[in-house]
C-alpha cells in the first residue's frame, strides 16, 4: 500500500511521496510500513521514504518513538545521503535518554564529514536541536557551529548563523 507510492523515476523527483505523508495522516498505523521502506533495495524508495516520515512526523512526532531503536540503528549505519539528511531532522524530534542522546550526536557528528553540503547543513541543525534538549552537549554544538560558519559552504554557513543565535540566547 505505501511501497507503490514511492516507486519509479529516479532520485531527482520525489514522486508521489506527498500521498504517502496524506496517507500516514488519515492512517497513522501506516507509519510502520513506511519506515520498513528506509531499509528498501531501492534508493529511489529509501529516499522518498524518508522524505515522507520526516514530513509525516513534523507534525506528529510521536509517531517516531516506537522506532526509535531502529531510527537509531539506521543513523549509525546510512550512506545514502538522502537518508542522511532526513535522519538529521528525525532522530532529534525523538525522546531520547542521555546514551541514546550522545548516540545520536556522534552519528551527526559523523555526517558532518559527509560530501554532501545539504547532509552537513542539516547535520548542524540537528545537533543545534539535540544540545537545546541537552545542556551538557551545548558547548561543544557551539563549538562545532561556529567553525562550520566560518569554514563551510554558503548554505552552512548561513545556516550555522541561524543555529548560533538561538543556541547562544
Amino acid at each position: 500500500m505505501i511501497r507503490p507510492l514511492l516507486e519509479g523515476g529516479d532520485r531527482r523527483s520525489l514522486g508521489r511521496s506527498h500521498e504517502a505523508v496524506g496517507l500516514i495522516a488519515e492512517q497513522p498505523a501506516l507509519f510502520g510500513a513506511l519506515l520498513e521502506c528506509l531499509w528498501d533495495e531501492d534508493p529511489v524508495v529509501r529516499m522518498r521514504a524518508a522524505d515522507a516520515a520526516e514530513k509525516a512526523s513534523l507534525g506528529n512526532p510521536q509517531l517516531l518513538q516506537p522506532h526509535k531503536k531502529e531510527l537509531l540503528g539506521l543513523a549509525d549505519e546510512a550512506v545514502q545521503q538522502e537518508l542522511r539528511w532526513h535522519l538529521a531532522i528525525m532522530i532529534p524530534r525523538l525522546r531520547l535518554s542521555t546514551k541514546e542522546r550522545k548516540r545520536a550526536h556522534d552519528a551527526l557528528c559523523i555526517y558532518l564529514e559527509d560530501k554532501s553540503s545539504i547532509v552537513k547543513t542539516l547535520a548542524m541543525q540537528g545537533l543545534a536541536d539535540l544540545a537545546a534538549q541537552d545542556a551538557r552537549l551545548k558547548p561543544g554544538t557551539v563549538e562545532q557551529i561556529r567553525t562550520l560558519t566560518r569554514t563551510g559552504t554558503p548554505a552552512m554557513r548561513a545556516r550555522g548563523r541561524k543555529l548560533l543565535v538561538r543556541l547562544e540566547r
